[in-house]
């Protein structure tokens, strides 16, 4: 009859009016309880007003940042589009075929050495150089101080090309405006210092700092040889700036050999923005995790808010409330109470660019004008309604069977038993979409599967490490001491927080151990390991022709130095195998190979620190057709093979080549060693420089090193010093800064797990109360029951640290060894840091709970029982 009712046009009129119905009422009821206020839901909004403050803020800020850098393309490019060609320029066919498109902009730019002073006072430095003409810059504006026009502060004087210089280059140098230093075989006069370079994001990243003369200055310097490591670039602010894709697929058709790296306005900066993609989908995952760990508290204050209304539900059940009615009820009460977590956590995010462009935008490299996100904010809107959803599903599906009998009595303990199945399926359902928009959100699909799989598995992990510890603790043998057997009783009781707080605090602590031990990984390979294994020097553009005497010179001066000569030059990838390199996508770890112009070689021999893992090497008076030596881990990624071909454009000539043998390369080394070595006939004739490694048995000092950077500096002007020492350090303050960045963004996710943590311990306050109430009657002073919390406290703190510690180091571990091809290197100090942090949590937040325990009045709880 039922069924046949509710299946008519009347029945379902009187469902959906009985639907109705119940959903006014609940929404009644719910807003009747909260004019109370949300007392005991301070975690709850905490949490998700956390997680999804996060998130929105990070992809708001990261928007905005994409957005400038795409509304600010043309200023950043200095163009419309940039056409770079490495080791040689551009014939006067292509220059006329750039014209062709509106105004074009030359522009130089190498590494080199400037020099000033003479004997023993001469001082050298490495400067990012940078040669322009007079139609530079022909969108923004280069800032200088003193201002003046750009033609006038590069025009030559009394013999000295006039140069602007970044201020820490007069500093290294100890020159003042007006001084004389050297570049190459040509004098320089200081005419200003760069306060502001439009065009630096397009530029990318230098080891030395910025140089900016004229071309004619480059040409008086004498550094561009044949097969010189110099990049020319040609922008061009198009006539018609609307024909872009045209005009780019023009040049590509009409100069098909000619080797051009293309960039355009639409992507000025592409490798910056690809580390924003990258680095904001990690803040987001990190805005995540913090979400679950806040999820854990969302569970806990749900549950604790409904035991502290199990009278209320019970009242509600004996006046013929259905069990989906309650539901109902407090189901809407958290979606409001979720609705203001979530709305905070919005409006912070949102807010978040404006504070940072108004506070810090001077600092920024792209000017960006804030604004409201609608994307970021509707996907931090559904992970945080998601997470509220699926973590507060399960204790509220408890409330359908709450019995009348609740009214009688207080509960001390509640059997521990599931909701209906109705409300299992919903929370899975819940879950689910939380991981489909996990994974349809990641920028990568890859990296938010594996991260739904490892937060899935730290997650259980840490739930039964926590159960573990229970089942320990039960079969303990029980101490003398009444105050450690009461506190071992405590860990193992039946709703005792043992496994909450495992979970709750490990996860945070986890995170943080993984990072500290990364850092600590690579800080040792960059500062203790690397640089005695390393050569001192890296000597770039040496002449072919002056090789053999620039290795008599380093051997004169350094003896017991051990120097390694190598040809060298640049070619861009265009096919690997039968595929052109337009249709590849690379796996991200190796998209560098593809990005720009390569470094490469040509040997008769292996060289030092390969192995030869399939094929064979050449023999050294070969002469056959061009053979390739392909580096066997970068092979492998991109499914290439002994006897597969791979074309390379060198000097604007298309270089075929099969690969004769696959190496491994011990790259950690430093020695010179390059993806891809050619047998020496591929390059019979061609213009090419070479590159010289000098090291030290056991490592070089630095007045040493010093000297003999004076000495090549003044014997051979041309040639460029790196000092490895010096590169490093610098690499390794940017890599410190990067990993400070992250452990900062990291603190998110422990600030959730402190506040999931005094959740926990204040949801327990139920329990401590009996129990201190009941212990005080039994005759138990104040003092012996803080001391048997404490020391509960301290045990489950001093645990949960020890599970972090072991989950972070084989989490280090992993990262270390496996994607970034490490040394894993052990610190003490991040355990010891990591078992501080739990034991000074756990004890503090655990005792000021006990205290507000300890000062109830027992008569209240005794007649209840």
């Amino acid at each position: 009859m039922t069924l046949a009712a509710t299946s008519s046009p009347a029945g379902a009129g009187r469902a959906g009016a009985g639907l109705r119905f119940r959903l006014t009422l609940a929404l009644r009821f719910a807003l009747r309880e909260l004019r109370g206020g949300v007392r005991g839901f301070g975690v709850f909004l905490g949490c998700l007003a956390l997680g999804v403050a996060a998130i929105a803020g990070v992809g708001s800020f990261s928007r905005a940042l994409t957005d400038g850098l795409a509304r600010e393309g043309t200023a950043l490019l200095g163009g419309d589009a940039a056409f770079s060609l490495v080791q040689r320029q551009a014939s006067p066919d292509e220059l006329r075929l750039l014209a062709a498109g509106g105004r074009v902009s030359t522009i130089a730019t190498l590494r080199a050495m400037a020099r000033a002073g003479e004997g023993d006072k001469l001082e050298s430095t490495l400067v990012e150089l940078k040669a322009v003409d007079g139609a530079y810059p022909m969108v923004g504006a280069l800032e200088t101080a003193p201002p003046q026009p750009l033609d006038e502060a590069l025009a030559e004087r009394d013999g000295a090309y006039g140069a602007l210089a970044d201020p820490a280059l007069a500093d290294r140098l100890g020159l003042k405006l007006g001084d004389r230093f050297q570049l190459g075989e040509a004098n320089l006069r200081l005419a200003g210092l760069i306060e502001r370079e439009p065009d630096a994001l397009a530029t990318g990243f230098g080891f030395g700092p910025r140089l900016m003369v004229s071309l004619a200055g480059l040409d008086a310097a004498k550094l561009i040889q044949p097969g010189s490591l110099a990049r020319w670039t040609y922008r061009v602010k198009l006539a018609d700036p609307g024909r872009l894709a045209t005009f780019v697929d023009g040049v590509k058709t009409a100069a098909p050999d000619a080797g051009f790296e293309v960039r355009t306005r639409e992507a000025a900066a592409p490798r910056l923005e690809d580390n924003v993609k990258r680095f904001t989908q990690y803040l987001t995952l990190v805005g995540l995790t913090a979400l679950l760990v806040g999820g854990v508290g969302v569970a806990n204050a749900v549950k604790s808010h409904l035991d502290a209304k199990r009278a209320v539900i019970a009242t509600f059940k004996s006046l013929g409330a259905p069990g989906g009615t309650v539901f109902a009820i407090y189901l809407v009460e958290v979606g409001l109470i979720a609705t203001m977590g979530i709305a905070i956590g919005l409006a912070v995010g949102a807010v978040l660019p404006f504070l940072i462009a108004g506070a810090f935008g001077y600092l920024l490299p792209v000017p960006i004008e804030p604004g409201l996100q609608p994307a970021a904010l509707a996907l931090a809107l559904g992970y945080g309604g998601l997470i509220a959803l699926a973590f507060a599903l399960w204790p509220l599906g408890m409330t359908h069977d709450v019995p009348v009998s609740a009214l009688f009595r207080d509960d001390v303990e509640t059997a521990r038993r599931r909701p209906r199945r109705i409300y299992v399926i919903l929370t899975a359902l819940a879950i689910a979409a939380l991981a489909g928009l996990a994974i349809a959100a990641s920028q990568e699909r890859r990296i938010g599967l594996y991260y739904l799989i490892a937060a899935a598995s730290v997650l259980v992990t840490l739930r039964l490490v926590g159960l573990g510890i229970m089942a320990v603790a039960r079969r303990l043998p029980r101490p003398r001491s009444t105050v450690a057997r009461l506190a071992l009783a405590n860990i193992h009781r039946p709703a005792a927080l043992t496994p909450t707080v495992v979970l709750s605090l490990g996860l945070g602590l986890t995170l943080l151990v993984t990072l500290a031990l990364i850092d600590r990984s690579l800080t040792r390979e960059l500062t203790a390991r690397l640089p005695a294994a390393a050569p001192s020097f890296f000597f770039l553009d040496i002449d072919s022709g002056a090789s053999e005497r620039f290795a008599d010179f380093l051997h004169a001066r350094a003896p017991e130095g051990k120097v390694e000569i190598v040809p060298m030059l640049r070619g861009r990838l265009i096919t690997l195998g039968d595929r052109p390199v337009e249709s590849i996508t690379p796996p991200p770890e190796f998209a560098w190979v593809l990005s720009s112009d390569r470094g490469i070689t040509y040997s008769p021999t292996l060289p030092e620190g390969s192995s030869v893992t399939a094929g064979a090497w050449w023999p050294a008076d070969y002469a056959g057709p061009p053979l390739v030596s392909f580096e066997g881990e970068i092979a492998d990624a991109f499914g290439l093979k002994v006897g597969d071909s791979v074309s390379v454009n060198v000097l604007g000539r298309p270089i075929t080549a099969r690969i004769a043998n696959l190496r491994k390369v011990e790259w950690d080394r430093l020695a010179i060693n390059f993806v891809m070595v050619f047998s020496p006939n591929t390059f019979a004739g061609a213009p090419h420089t070479s590159l010289a490694t000098l090291a030290f048995p056991g490592g070089g000092d630095a007045a040493g090193e010093r000297t003999i950077a004076r000495a090549v500096a003044s014997e051979f002007p041309a040639v460029t010093a790196v000092r490895v020492k010096e590169a490093l350090a610098q690499f390794s303050e940017i890599a410190s800064k990067l990993i400070l960045a992250i452990r900062g963004a990291s603190l998110v996710t422990l600030l959730s797990s402190v506040l999931v943590l005094a959740g926990a311990l204040a949801a327990g306050q139920h329990h401590r109360v009996y129990d201190a109430v009941i212990l005080k009657t039994l005759g138990a002073t104040r003092a012996r029951l803080i001391g048997a919390y404490a020391l509960e406290y301290a045990a489950l703190g001093l645990v949960t640290a020890l599970v972090a510690v072991g989950a972070g180091a084989i989490a280090a571990f992993v990262v270390v060894t496996r994607v970034m091809n490490l040394p894993f290197a052990w610190s003490s100090g991040a355990a010891l840091g990591a078992v501080a942090a739990a034991l000074v949590l756990t004890v503090g937040f655990g005792l000021i709970g006990t205290w507000r325990a300890l000062g109830q009045k027992p008569a209240r709880i005794l007649r209840n029982l």
